[in-house]
């Protein structure tokens, strides 16, 4: 960690657009869950990875989840422009105001993950192929798997 509690380093951070994939994975759809994020600069050069269990969560609790570490994390190191690509279609759409938030566990997640970006100068979110977001999803899975296995 840096001296900002961050997991990440903290680089200068100007104009450009950083990238962040995120990920979220349940084992049981709600069971042991786990997140995945990769941020990386402009150029493409992974800055962070983390992988974190989160307990028992559904699906999309741990995709939403796993959006707020990465925005997070984000923050903590001075990013203002943010393309952020997951593999989510349901909390894309969301984030985008495409589709309401029905579930009333997912509203308080897609609060936090608005004001998140309320904090950002410019962000664009889309919607990626899993098979584009395979760095995160193994994290996420990683994490899934350790959740579980630590409460057998």
């Amino acid at each position: 960690m840096n001296k900002q509690g961050s997991l990440f380093e903290t680089a200068d951070i100007m104009e450009d657009w950083w990238i962040l994939n995120t990920d979220g994975a349940s084992l049981g759809n709600p069971g042991p869950a786990g997140a995945g994020i990769v941020l990386r600069d402009s150029g493409g050069a992974i800055l962070g990875e983390l992988s974190r269990p989160l307990g028992k969560a559904t699906n999309n609790e741990a995709e939403y989840r796993a959006l707020i570490l990465g925005l997070t994390e984000a923050r903590s190191m001075g990013v203002t422009r943010l393309k952020v690509l997951l593999d989510s279609e349901l909390v894309v759409k969301q984030v985008q105001g495409l589709y309401r938030v029905k579930n009333r566990r997912l509203r308080p997640l897609y609060d936090r993950v608005m004001g998140l970006l309320q904090d950002m100068e410019a962000y664009d979110i889309l919607h990626i192929r899993r098979e584009l977001n395979t760095e995160a999803d193994s994290l996420a899975s990683r994490a899934a798997r350790e959740e579980r296995d630590d409460n057998k």
